[in-house]
Formats: structure tokens, C-alpha cells, sequence
């Protein structure tokens, strides 16, 4: 997977762009002015055969790589329920279903420069989803995690590894218990840099809110319900990418 992403990454614009939006920014994104070192493909809903098909014709995939990223989208979809349904059981819950909600693959690459070296390849910013499953450039580190204190922690690539981050949705479903991690990507050296990122989003329809399981005298509940799409809106709207929306959604707001 991680030569095939390499490969298509590779592909003219002209190809990529034929890679469309099925939600805001679930396509290709090309360097903006805020991240212009940064660019990707993405694949909205990877547990649908019929998407992934879609994907692959888009770029031309070739039979290799199709049937690759096939395998891969489905393994990596499969491991995205595996730890959702572990994170339910270990807060002791029961009849708790991710079931419809989409899972998101993305490829980035990072085009780095000497020019470039000490400048962010993506600000910082919290992910807008559940959870993150990231393949993470085993030869080019530059992810950087902010801890409590609001310093960056450099997280070095870890070859055979897999990184899982926890996103602004899980914090509001969990009523607090799980924190959201504001990261970002930072320039370490000249090289072509390109990971793979796969989101658990939220649920298409329903609201987003707290089991009532959680919520009890000494753990009020902490935010309003609200739907997915709105979240999407709302800090799509006002431009703030790292958590801060989430206040605004507090019940004491």
C-alpha cells in the first residue's frame, strides 16, 4: 500500500483532479495558501466496494492497484470497528453500534523543499471524526503532537506500526473522558513525505451526543446534540481547526 500511494501521488494533476469532493475536502486537495506544501487524494466511504471502485477508475488504477487498495481499505475498515467496539467495551458500555458511520482513506504527500525545512506542512489542528488510523512515513518524521502542558512532542515514525489518534467526536461522545489531540506536520528535511490516513467521521444522520451511561450527577453532560454535518459547517464556517468549536458547543456556553 505504501508503494501504491507513492505511485498515485505521483500522477498528474490533471488526473488527481478527477478525484471529487462526496463531501467537503473528502477529494483531492491541492497546496492552498494556508497548507502549500501539502496535498491529497481521499476516499470517502472505504468499507463500500462501490467507492472504492469509483476511487481506482478516477486514477486509472492499474489491476495491482486496485486489488491493493481493495485489500487495504477493507483491513484497515475492519480494524477501525475493532477499536471502536473495544473503546465501548472497555467504558463498560453494551448495544453501542458504529454501524453507517462513514470511514474515510486519505493519501497525503507533502512536497518538502530545502526552502521549506522548520515550516508546517499542515497547522496545527485536531481531526474532525471518532478516530484516526495513520500509516505514517517510515523514513520522513515530522509529526509533531501537542501534550497537556501545550507543547509539541515530536512522535518519530515507528516502521510496522500503526498510529491511532482520537478526534473531536469522540470527546463529545464520551462526555469528556477522551481528549481530542491537536497535532500538526513540520518540515524536518528535503524530502517528498507521504502518509496514509484513514477517519472514522460520524454518523450520517443521527445526532452526536453522549450514551446516557455516561452522563450522571458527577459527570453532567458537557455538550449540546448536534449532527455530524453541522459540526462540519460550523468550524468549516468559522475557520477554527483545533478543537475551539467544541466550546462553543458546551452546555454552559
Amino acid at each position: 500500500m505504501k508503494a501504491v500511494a507513492r505511485s498515485i501521488m505521483e500522477l498528474s494533476a490533471e488526473i488527481k483532479r478527477r478525484n471529487k469532493d462526496v463531501i467537503r475536502s473528502s477529494g483531492y486537495e491541492e497546496p492552498t495558501q494556508f497548507n502549500p506544501y501539502f496535498e491529497a487524494l481521499g476516499l470517502y466511504d472505504m468499507a463500500s466496494a462501490q467507492a472504492v471502485d469509483a476511487f481506482c477508475t478516477q486514477l486509472d488504477a492499474s489491476p495491482h492497484q486496485r486489488e491493493t487498495i481493495k485489500m487495504y481499505a477493507q483491513a484497515v475498515h475492519n480494524l477501525t470497528m475493532d477499536i471502536a467496539c473495544k473503546i465501548v467495551e472497555g467504558m463498560g458500555l453494551v448495544r453501542v453500534s458504529f454501524e453507517g458511520w462513514p470511514c474515510q482513506l486519505k493519501i497525503n504527500k507533502y512536497n518538502f523543499t530545502p526552502e521549506t525545512i522548520d515550516s508546517c506542512g499542515v497547522r496545527i489542528h485536531s481531526d474532525l471524526g471518532f478516530l484516526t488510523i495513520l500509516q505514517d512515513d517510515e523514513s520522513v518524521g515530522g509529526l509533531e503532537i501537542m501534550d497537556k502542558s501545550g507543547a509539541f512532542v515530536a512522535v518519530e515514525p515507528l516502521p510496522g506500526s500503526l498510529l491511532v489518534n482520537l478526534r473531536d467526536i469522540a470527546t463529545v461522545w464520551s462526555n469528556g473522558r477522551i481528549c481530542n489531540v491537536k497535532h500538526r506536520v513540520v518540515c524536518k528535511e528535503a524530502r517528498t513525505r507521504i502518509s496514509i490516513a484513514s477517519f472514522m467521521l460520524g454518523p450520517k444522520e443521527e445526532t452526536v451526543e453522549a450514551p446516557m451511561e455516561l452522563v450522571d450527577s458527577s459527570h453532567p453532560r458537557l455538550f449540546v446534540p448536534f449532527t455530524y454535518q453541522y459540526y462540519r459547517n460550523l468550524r468549516s464556517s468559522i475557520k477554527l481547526v483545533a478543537g475551539e468549536v467544541l466550546d462553543l458547543l458546551r452546555t454552559d456556553s
